[in-house]
């Protein structure tokens, strides 16, 4: 049997809905690590389900480096105006900007194989899926420009 109290600590780790965190739990038995590899399996799975789905709305996400000398503008979209306006949306977005600042990727493909500079156990790829998971829609990264001054 799961408590609210487990339910409740993965939930406020993961921003994940009750019941998907109870139903993580119950598989993990009542284990918070296993249940936290559980939700990022579905995750996945969840993220290819939406792939299909027409993307019409964004954000533009970035970041400036203290001394200004380094810039990056990233375009993250979603599929409705409503989660584009989410403050976990707009975060998400932000948070690309200044990994794509700190680890400078060639391109799209590289970025989304590169450890998340917040948490290198979890690649961009797994970062964007369980955006998607959290926020229930499609979410893609479209595009993004880093300068820095020579």
């Amino acid at each position: 049997m799961v408590s609210a109290a487990q339910i409740k600590e993965l939930r406020d780790q993961t921003g994940i809905s009750m019941s998907q965190c109870k139903q993580a739990l119950e598989t993990a038995g009542g284990d918070l690590a296993k249940a936290l590899e559980v939700l990022r399996s579905q995750g996945a799975a969840i993220a290819e389900k939406k792939a299909g789905r027409d993307l019409g709305a964004g954000r533009i996400g970035s970041y400036f480096h203290t001394a200004n000398t380094i810039g990056v503008m990233v375009e993250v979209a979603c599929e409705t105006d409503f989660v584009a306006k989410t403050a976990d949306f707009q975060k998400l977005a932000d948070d690309l900007a200044m990994h794509i600042a700190g680890f400078n990727p060639a391109d799209l493909a590289e970025l989304l194989t590169q450890p998340y500079l917040k948490d290198a156990t979890r690649t961009i790829t797994q970062v964007v899926n369980e955006a998607i998971q959290k926020l229930g829609e499609r979410i893609e990264i479209i595009r993004f420009a880093r300068f820095q001054v020579c």
